[in-house]
């Protein structure tokens, strides 16, 4: 759905007024019925001939996703990746928006990064008090992970989005989405290697 839907956002910047299930499916390059099927649980209906009004199929994808509002987050870990995700732009089409920005570390606190302030962690109790965002991702490194999930946690937050190369340990009512960046490059490397091997033989 988000390769749909950024696809989507292209064509309504380019001023495009309908898309085929065709036109997404070679984009995609996957099956048209795989293409059909997906858009089918948005639960919007195309017009034969016509496909989709782009505009009217970025609503039912974004409502769909859960998109359709903005979703408060905080980052922990101004480090590369953090400061990277920070600069990102396009979380803005998906309804995530990070607020605030928190490190340990004294040479970044006080530092302004992409337009935010960088607190100490020691500060989330006092900001998270009276409204804590939904969702933390966690970019700190792997020795720090399971303090700051335990610490977040216990302020409230119920969603992380791991970025630490470990598996935490949370409660049964917090969502934890662990992105393993080597499971992508593993899969890259597998196809090369198969790729190499057919050339070889």
């Amino acid at each position: 759905m988000p390769t749909y839907l950024h696809k989507l956002l292209k064509m309504q910047a380019e001023g495009k007024g309908n898309v085929s299930s065709t036109e997404l499916a070679e984009y995609m390059k996957i099956e048209l019925i795989v293409v059909r099927k997906d858009i089918s649980l948005t639960g919007i209906s195309g017009q034969r001939r016509v496909g989709y009004d782009v505009n009217e199929l970025i609503r039912y994808i974004k409502k769909y996703l859960g998109w359709e509002e903005t979703i408060p987050a905080v980052l922990i870990g101004a480090g590369s990746l953090g400061t990277a995700l920070l600069g990102y732009d396009d979380f803005g089409h998906y309804g995530f928006h990070i607020s605030e920005v928190f490190d340990s570390s004294p040479e970044k606190i006080g530092q302004k990064i992409y337009g935010r302030v960088v607190r100490d962690i020691a500060d989330m109790p006092v900001c998270f008090a009276q409204n804590p965002p939904e969702i933390a991702v966690i970019c700190v490194s792997n020795s720090a992970a399971q303090d700051i999930a335990d610490k977040v946690v216990s302020l409230g937050i119920k969603y992380i989005w791991n970025f630490a190369n470990v598996s935490l340990k949370v409660p049964q009512d917090v969502v934890v989405q662990r992105e393993v960046i080597a499971g992508g490059l593993a899969m890259l490397s597998v196809r090369r290697k198969l790729d190499q091997a057919e050339a070889e033989a």
